[in-house]
């Protein structure tokens, strides 16, 4: 692929509700969407994911769209890419930024695909025709307001529910939530809020017949995860601290956790995350796809991975009316009857984008050509 123009289009976008997490609350969301156009014309469209502050990752959206523009551009229109393994080869001279990477890996596998006439999941290995979605509750400023949610996720077909949790958060909404609806899927994702001194709270949880907790402990710990899961009968899921391959080896041997939760955006992108998926599924860890309040276009592609046969738990990908009054892409998202989303096998990431509506939202564009 010769790529003769790389595009970043910065949006300013809200959320339908206000989401919060132990990191804090979101209501408007900076949006980089990646735009790459070979020299026949074909275009591929990627999502950069950080955020406006350091929270979840020490990239930012300021910091990552400044190695796009500074050193990924330059590199991707100053030389032929013949397939995106070659592309993540040019680019690993660059430490870090996963998000960076991922938003520009993720234009060109879709690039990829319309020229190929391939779907994204074709060519992750991809094999459902739809996936089971989850959903994702953010922390809630009453109980009954919470359990009022989860009614209505549960209404509209969701299988399983995920609510985020910090201390003195915790035990009771789980509790509130087991005697108003049973034993519905439910789990829990702490985002790195607690320690091991918090062992009592934890243990109050394992009664509650939870999936599992999702990291519970520091963002970057293994140790004290591999601690932790031998006290507890409620499995231990790792998000932030597996961040590579490596990592992931490391979890295994140390006994940190007994499911991942892979987001491309996190580990380096959509190849990336394929290579764990089958690590894991050899390994015996279980896996499903996390979100990170994507678009409609970084939706297409957790979609496409969390079809790959290593995926065994509910994913958090939901429809497009879960965060957004109005996607940018045609068609949105939507939840099947059956709690589903159905899975493209269009060329490419298998929805068009609407430009439309980007530039209802667009707030700076930026453009580097070869």
């Amino acid at each position: 692929m010769e790529i003769r123009r790389l595009e970043l289009f910065y949006l300013r976008m809200k959320l339908r509700d206000e989401f919060r997490t132990s990191f804090g609350s979101v209501q408007e969301r900076p949006v980089v969407l990646v735009r790459v156009e070979e020299k026949g014309g074909e275009e591929g469209w990627g999502e950069l994911v950080a955020d406006h502050g350091p929270w979840y990752s020490y990239e930012t959206y300021d910091t990552s769209s400044t190695i796009i523009r500074n050193f990924i551009a330059p590199i991707v229109l100053q030389r032929e890419i013949q397939d995106v393994y070659d592309f993540h080869a040019a680019v690993s001279r660059i430490r870090g930024y996963p998000m960076a990477k991922t938003a520009v890996e993720e234009a060109l596998l879709d690039l990829y695909g319309r020229l190929e006439g391939k779907s994204i999941a074709d060519i992750v290995g991809g094999v459902r025709k739809e996936i089971v979605s989850g959903v994702s509750i953010g922390i809630k400023r009453s109980i009954d307001q919470l359990v009022s949610e989860v009614e209505t996720r549960l209404e509209e077909g969701y299988r399983r529910i995920k609510i985020k949790i910090e201390p003195g958060h915790d035990v009771e909404p789980v509790k509130a939530i087991r005697d108003r609806f049973g034993d519905i899927p439910l789990q829990v994702d702490a985002n790195g809020a607690y320690t091991l001194r918090d062992m009592q709270v934890l243990r109050k949880l394992d009664n509650y017949g939870l999936l599992m907790i999702e990291q519970p402990l520091a963002w970057d710990d293994l140790v004290e995860h591999s601690i932790l899961s031998r006290k507890l009968t409620t499995p231990i899921c790792l998000d932030e601290s597996i961040k590579t391959l490596g990592d992931l080896l490391v979890a295994y041997k140390l006994g940190s956790c007994e499911i991942v939760n892979v987001k491309p955006a996190r580990v380096g992108g959509i190849l990336r995350a394929k290579e764990i998926l089958e690590t894991a599924a050899r390994l015996g860890i279980g896996a499903w796809i996390g979100g990170m309040l994507e678009t409609g276009v970084g939706r297409a592609f957790l979609v496409a991975l969390a079809s790959h046969p290593a995926v065994n738990y509910p994913n958090d990908i939901s429809a497009s009316d879960r965060y957004w009054e109005e996607d940018i892409v045609e068609p949105p998202w939507k939840l099947t009857s059956n709690g589903t989303l159905e899975v493209p096998r269009q060329k490419g990431i298998g929805v068009e984008v609407r430009t439309d509506l980007i530039e209802k939202s667009l707030v700076e564009k930026w453009s580097a050509t070869k």
